[in-house]
Protein backbone atom coordinates (compact mmCIF):
# COMPACT_ATOMS: atom_id res chain seq x y z
CA UNK A 1 0.00 0.00 0.00
CA UNK A 2 1.16 3.30 -1.11
CA UNK A 3 1.59 6.16 1.94
CA UNK A 4 3.12 9.37 2.23
CA UNK A 5 6.95 9.18 2.26
CA UNK A 6 6.66 12.23 4.82
CA UNK A 7 4.35 10.20 7.17
CA UNK A 8 6.36 7.15 7.41
CA UNK A 9 7.64 7.04 10.96
CA UNK A 10 11.37 7.43 11.96
CA UNK A 11 12.30 4.15 12.44
CA UNK A 12 11.03 2.88 8.44
CA UNK A 13 13.33 0.88 6.13
CA UNK A 14 15.00 2.61 3.78
CA UNK A 15 17.14 1.13 0.78
CA UNK A 16 18.20 4.41 -1.94
CA UNK A 17 19.16 3.75 -5.32
CA UNK A 18 21.61 6.41 -6.91
CA UNK A 19 21.78 6.72 -10.63
CA UNK A 20 24.87 7.37 -12.39
CA UNK A 21 22.81 9.69 -14.30
CA UNK A 22 20.06 12.80 -13.57
CA UNK A 23 16.47 11.77 -14.86
CA UNK A 24 15.14 13.86 -17.68
CA UNK A 25 11.45 15.33 -16.45
CA UNK A 26 9.93 12.72 -18.97
CA UNK A 27 11.55 10.48 -17.17
CA UNK A 28 11.24 11.29 -13.56
CA UNK A 29 7.50 11.39 -14.14
CA UNK A 30 7.61 7.65 -15.70
CA UNK A 31 9.40 6.79 -12.91
CA UNK A 32 6.57 8.63 -10.33
CA UNK A 33 3.76 6.69 -12.24
CA UNK A 34 5.75 3.15 -11.92
CA UNK A 35 7.04 3.68 -8.39
CA UNK A 36 3.38 4.05 -7.43
CA UNK A 37 1.94 1.07 -9.32
CA UNK A 38 4.78 -1.12 -7.91
CA UNK A 39 4.89 0.19 -3.92
CA UNK A 40 0.97 0.24 -4.30
CA UNK A 41 1.17 -3.81 -5.17
CA UNK A 42 4.07 -4.26 -2.87
CA UNK A 43 3.14 -7.21 -1.20
CA UNK A 44 5.16 -9.91 1.87
CA UNK A 45 3.57 -13.19 2.33
CA UNK A 46 0.38 -11.57 0.69
CA UNK A 47 -0.12 -8.57 3.18
CA UNK A 48 0.48 -5.24 1.22
CA UNK A 49 3.17 -3.64 2.49
CA UNK A 50 3.18 0.36 3.91
CA UNK A 51 5.91 1.66 1.42
CA UNK A 52 6.74 5.31 -0.17
CA UNK A 53 9.52 6.68 -2.11
CA UNK A 54 10.85 10.46 -3.37
CA UNK A 55 12.81 11.34 -5.98
CA UNK A 56 15.78 13.90 -4.78
CA UNK A 57 18.35 15.52 -6.96
CA UNK A 58 16.74 13.93 -9.74
CA UNK A 59 18.96 10.74 -9.67
CA UNK A 60 18.25 9.02 -6.32
CA UNK A 61 15.27 6.70 -5.74
CA UNK A 62 14.79 6.48 -1.99
CA UNK A 63 12.18 3.85 -1.00
CA UNK A 64 11.03 3.84 2.86
CA UNK A 65 9.47 0.73 4.82
CA UNK A 66 7.16 1.08 7.54
CA UNK A 67 7.67 -2.33 8.94
CA UNK A 68 5.53 -1.48 12.02
CA UNK A 69 2.78 -4.35 10.68
CA UNK A 70 4.36 -5.86 7.94
CA UNK A 71 8.13 -6.40 7.58
CA UNK A 72 9.72 -7.03 4.56
CA UNK A 73 10.37 -11.05 3.58
CA UNK A 74 13.31 -12.66 1.64
CA UNK A 75 10.65 -12.87 -1.49
CA UNK A 76 9.81 -9.41 -1.37
CA UNK A 77 13.28 -7.89 -1.20
CA UNK A 78 14.17 -9.51 -4.31
CA UNK A 79 10.85 -8.51 -5.80
CA UNK A 80 11.61 -4.84 -5.14
CA UNK A 81 15.38 -6.06 -6.76
CA UNK A 82 13.69 -7.29 -9.68
CA UNK A 83 11.92 -3.84 -9.96
CA UNK A 84 15.13 -2.03 -9.82
CA UNK A 85 16.52 -4.15 -12.08
CA UNK A 86 13.88 -3.06 -15.04
CA UNK A 87 14.51 0.57 -14.31
CA UNK A 88 18.14 -0.41 -15.27
CA UNK A 89 17.41 -1.56 -17.88
CA UNK A 90 14.44 0.64 -18.71
CA UNK A 91 16.31 3.77 -18.21
CA UNK A 92 19.87 2.47 -19.31
CA UNK A 93 21.04 3.53 -16.15
CA UNK A 94 23.13 2.12 -12.65
CA UNK A 95 21.39 2.09 -10.00
CA UNK A 96 22.69 -1.25 -7.78
CA UNK A 97 26.20 -0.51 -8.34
CA UNK A 98 27.48 0.50 -5.02
CA UNK A 99 30.97 0.72 -5.43
CA UNK A 100 30.25 4.35 -6.54
CA UNK A 101 30.48 7.38 -4.67
CA UNK A 102 27.95 10.42 -5.88
CA UNK A 103 28.91 13.37 -3.51
CA UNK A 104 28.62 17.58 -4.04
CA UNK A 105 30.80 19.72 -6.15
CA UNK A 106 28.94 22.92 -5.50
CA UNK A 107 25.02 22.64 -6.85
CA UNK A 108 26.28 19.60 -9.06
CA UNK A 109 26.37 16.10 -8.02
CA UNK A 110 29.16 14.26 -9.13
CA UNK A 111 29.03 10.50 -9.67
CA UNK A 112 32.28 8.76 -9.17
CA UNK A 113 33.66 4.77 -8.75
CA UNK A 114 35.19 4.27 -5.52
CA UNK A 115 38.52 4.50 -6.98
CA UNK A 116 38.22 7.46 -8.68
CA UNK A 117 36.82 9.45 -5.64
CA UNK A 118 39.85 8.07 -3.52
CA UNK A 119 42.07 9.57 -6.27
CA UNK A 120 40.94 12.87 -5.94
CA UNK A 121 40.71 13.04 -2.50
CA UNK A 122 44.42 12.08 -2.82
CA UNK A 123 44.60 15.08 -4.60
CA UNK A 124 42.74 17.09 -2.81
CA UNK A 125 40.07 17.23 -5.05
CA UNK A 126 37.76 16.75 -2.60
CA UNK A 127 38.09 17.44 1.13
CA UNK A 128 36.95 15.77 4.57
CA UNK A 129 34.00 18.71 3.67
CA UNK A 130 32.65 17.74 0.70
CA UNK A 131 29.32 16.81 0.73
CA UNK A 132 28.51 13.39 0.28
CA UNK A 133 25.73 11.05 0.14
CA UNK A 134 26.13 8.93 2.52
CA UNK A 135 23.82 5.60 1.45
CA UNK A 136 24.14 3.19 4.13
CA UNK A 137 21.65 4.50 6.00
CA UNK A 138 19.05 2.04 6.66
CA UNK A 139 15.85 4.43 8.65
CA UNK A 140 14.38 7.09 7.50
CA UNK A 141 15.88 8.87 10.73
CA UNK A 142 19.05 8.40 9.67
CA UNK A 143 17.73 9.57 6.19
CA UNK A 144 17.31 12.56 7.29
CA UNK A 145 20.12 13.33 9.70
CA UNK A 146 22.94 11.48 8.25
CA UNK A 147 22.39 11.34 4.40
CA UNK A 148 24.27 14.39 3.21
CA UNK A 149 26.83 14.68 5.60
CA UNK A 150 30.42 15.94 5.30
CA UNK A 151 32.80 13.24 4.10
CA UNK A 152 34.75 13.40 7.35
CA UNK A 153 31.37 12.25 9.31
CA UNK A 154 30.73 9.10 6.40
CA UNK A 155 32.20 5.79 5.64
CA UNK A 156 34.15 8.09 3.21
CA UNK A 157 36.16 9.51 6.42
CA UNK A 158 38.32 6.70 5.77
CA UNK A 159 39.56 8.35 2.02
CA UNK A 160 39.76 12.01 2.61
Amino acid sequence: MLVDFNELPDNARIWIYQANRSFTEEELQELEQSLTEFLTEWTAHGSHLHAGFEIRYKRFIVIGLDQTNVSASGCSIDASVHYIQSLEKKYQVELLDRMNVSFKQGEFIAYKPLKDFKKLAKARSVSANTIVFNNLVATKQEYLENWEVPASESWHSRFV
